[in-house]
């Protein structure tokens, strides 16, 4: 099973998009049409990959928009970056989701006692090989860590390519612990600061912070998938969600998009233009210093200029 992307609008702008197509050219969703299992029987899952690691922009599964393209995460107007969080330079993982999933907004989880964040459960591959925006992986769940944010279940799958060098490695989080010393505290710091830069207090987490194993999060992935079947099944509100698929719904059903209907929406938007500029103002990180703002625990420094190449820096009381 093989899948393509085409891109649409110009990048770093705000008519980008990334759309995905399966082996016959069929425009998809990847959120809908894309199969969770990579591999049923050994558990081996697909991964939507949204951001390759070390990149800044924040991309993601437009799970309101008709087939679910991939575009840039906008803030009051303006395309989001997440700051380089000293010493973390961008994402410290390849990121994305696992299609077929969905984190509930009506279901009160029993360990985290929040409901979900209402997207596809997150990823966080760490292989050596740093993807492609768009790509899809098939990947060896690891563990997963249980983020709260902003009073929402936001579950943080950890996982490996089953492609790379040292996939037969890792089997548990364990393994990740005892190979990548460091990686698992590092992912930690990561989620609890991310949105420090944009003025808002540290995220927080279910377990004292610690990653629960393979099992554990297999489970999870599955209870997911439950609620995604209810959502495409229409037994669960969709809110704003788009839940259009060309693959998974019967022709009478709402939620059937046709190949024509599909190959239309694409055509709505622009054609791929050339990569306009990184944008000199945004929430990507600091190099010069203005004033001291409080926020929860955490003291930090607010700083102006920004650009992917510095980095924020802040310290806790």
């Amino acid at each position: 099973m093989s899948f393509s992307v085409e891109e649409r609008g110009n990048p770093n702008s705000l008519s980008y998009r990334l759309f995905f197509k399966n082996a016959e050219g069929k425009y998809i969703s990847p959120f809908h049409d894309i199969p969770m299992y990579a591999d049923e029987g050994q558990n081996i899952f697909h991964m939507v990959v949204e951001v390759p690691r070390w990149t800044n922009a924040k991309m993601e599964i437009a799970t309101k928009d008709l087939l679910n393209p991939i575009k840039q995460d906008v803030k009051k107007g303006k395309l989001r970056y997440v700051a380089n969080v000293f010493p973390h330079k961008g994402y410290i993982w390849n990121y994305g989701a696992i299609p077929q999933t969905w984190e509930d907004p009506a279901h009160k989880d029993g360990d985290t006692g929040c409901c979900g964040d209402n997207d596809p459960i997150d990823v966080c591959e760490i292989g050596s090989k740093v993807c492609s925006r768009g790509e899809v992986i098939k990947v060896k769940v690891l563990g997963i860590l249980a983020m709260i944010d902003e009073g929402e279940t936001d579950w943080k799958v950890i996982a490996i390519n089953v492609d790379d060098p040292e996939a037969s490695e890792f089997n548990n989080i364990g393994d990740v612990r005892r190979l990548k010393p460091g990686y698992l505290e590092a992912t930690v710091e990561w989620f609890r600061r991310y949105k420090v830069p944009d003025g808002k207090p540290e995220n927080q987490f279910a377990f004292n912070e610690e990653f629960k194993d393979k099992d554990f999060a297999i489970e999870v992935i599955k209870s997911t998938h439950n609620f995604w079947k209810a959502l495409i099944s229409q037994k669960a509100s969709a809110g704003e969600l788009n839940c259009k698929n060309t693959c998974v719904s019967a022709g009478d059903s709402p939620f059937c998009c046709s190949a024509d209907e599909a190959t239309a929406a694409v055509g709505e938007t622009c054609p791929c233009g050339k990569e306009d500029p990184v944008p000199s103002s945004g929430n990507i990180s600091y190099n010069c210093y203005d004033s001291e703002v409080e926020c929860s625990d955490v003291r930090f420094t607010r700083l102006f200029s920004f650009a992917v190449d510095k980095w924020f820096y802040y310290e806790r009381k």
